[in-house]
């Protein structure tokens, strides 16, 4: 009896060994044949100051939230459908619907600007670049606005105005309103302002109140952000460090927590680390951390683009390449997701309006 038992138990642990040895075996020639993650290739300084000339002219604070906000280009649509959505609120109710939001605090903070909010919707394909590029090549694309408004400011198209004071600190150029209560953004087209003319981003999208046709640069109406100045990702909070060519936020050094784009940095280094953390808001850290942002090259869950252009993508990420970088979302002449229109380039409902300065 004890050698049936015996013999039983000898044929089972074989039968048991044949049934999962294969899938053994298949695991590690998975595991040998696995290529290396993808990584993509680095943006030129000249790639860099074409993507970065639709904003470079910009106040520095919003170009700190433009350029952390690029990193969730899914958060941009959600935010921009969101607005589209609640044209009813105003003023302080619509700061307070905004901060319940689980959007990072450089898209809250982009609220207060629907139409540079929308514009970065429309050309989804060119947000999503600039996430990609700040996420892998920080200090770079900084640098690349730097050589932008200096080739803009030789060009005799940036100065100070009654609208913004351009100073000169170094070898910086620094942006800021006139008045701390009134933000305007200026209205140029990116590839006429700064001189010799620019390449196209290809597939730009001219957003109405955000360009002017010309070599020149102009005023619409500014943006009060008395209304949002309470809140803990409003205009105040933020700001750019040139000399550490950083995003400041909170007086502590932008991290960006997006888990769409894979920083190719950390891949190199071989030590990847994503972030599983469920939600997906900015951070800051102090001074003394090291650059750089860890995150993972994959939509946020439960994220789908609606009103999708026939014959496109289903989901609003559906075109990623292996950089992380949406592609093919945007046209000339219509919106990437054929969302709404926003009426003029400095008109707020929450904060009212200011009289812009014209043209120069």
């Amino acid at each position: 009896m004890n050698f049936l038992k015996q013999s039983l138990s000898l044929f089972l642990s074989w039968c048991l060994l044949l049934t999962t040895a294969p899938g053994a075996f298949a695991d590690q020639t998975d595991q040998a044949t696995a290529p290396p993650p993808v990584v993509a290739a680095q943006q030129s300084p000249a790639q860099l100051q074409q993507l970065v000339a639709p904003i470079a002219l910009y106040p520095d604070a919003l170009v700190a939230q433009i350029l952390a906000a690029a990193t969730y280009p899914d958060q941009i649509v959600e935010a921009d459908r969101w607005l589209q959505q609640h044209t009813d609120l105003k003023g302080e109710q619509l700061g307070q619907e905004v901060d319940k939001q689980p959007w990072d605090p450089s898209v809250k903070a982009l609220t207060e600007f629907p139409s540079v909010l929308a514009n970065m919707d429309k050309n989804l394909s060119w947000t999503s670049s600039l996430g990609d590029a700040y996420v892998n090549q920080q200090q770079e694309v900084m640098n690349a606005v730097q050589v932008m408004r200096d080739r803009a400011e030789k060009a005799g198209n940036l100065k100070s105005t009654s609208q913004e004071k351009v100073a000169q600190q170094g070898q910086t150029i620094v942006i800021e309103p006139t008045d701390p209560q009134v933000v305007y953004v200026p209205e140029y087209d990116p590839w006429l302002a700064y001189g010799e003319p620019i390449g196209v981003w290809p597939g730009w999208y001219s957003y109405p109140g955000l360009f002017l046709a010309g070599p020149g640069i102009a005023f619409g109406f500014g943006f009060g952000i008395g209304y949002f100045g309470g809140f803990g990702w409003g205009w105040h909070h933020w700001g750019s460090d040139w000399g550490h060519r950083t995003i400041i936020y909170n007086h502590n050094t932008y991290v960006s927590h997006s888990r769409i784009f894979a920083n190719h940095n950390t891949f190199n280094r071989g030590r990847a680390n994503f972030n599983h953390a469920g939600g997906s808001h900015g951070g800051s850290r102090g001074p003394g951390g090291s650059p750089g942002v860890h995150s993972f090259a994959a939509p946020q869950h439960g994220f789908a683009a609606p009103h999708a252009q026939p014959g496109g993508h289903s989901g609003a990420f559906g075109g990623f390449n292996h950089g992380g970088v949406a592609r093919g979302f945007s046209s000339r002449g219509q919106s990437s997701f054929g969302g709404g229109f926003h009426g003029g380039g400095g008109f707020h409902a929450g904060g009212g309006f200011h009289g812009g300065g014209g043209h120069r």
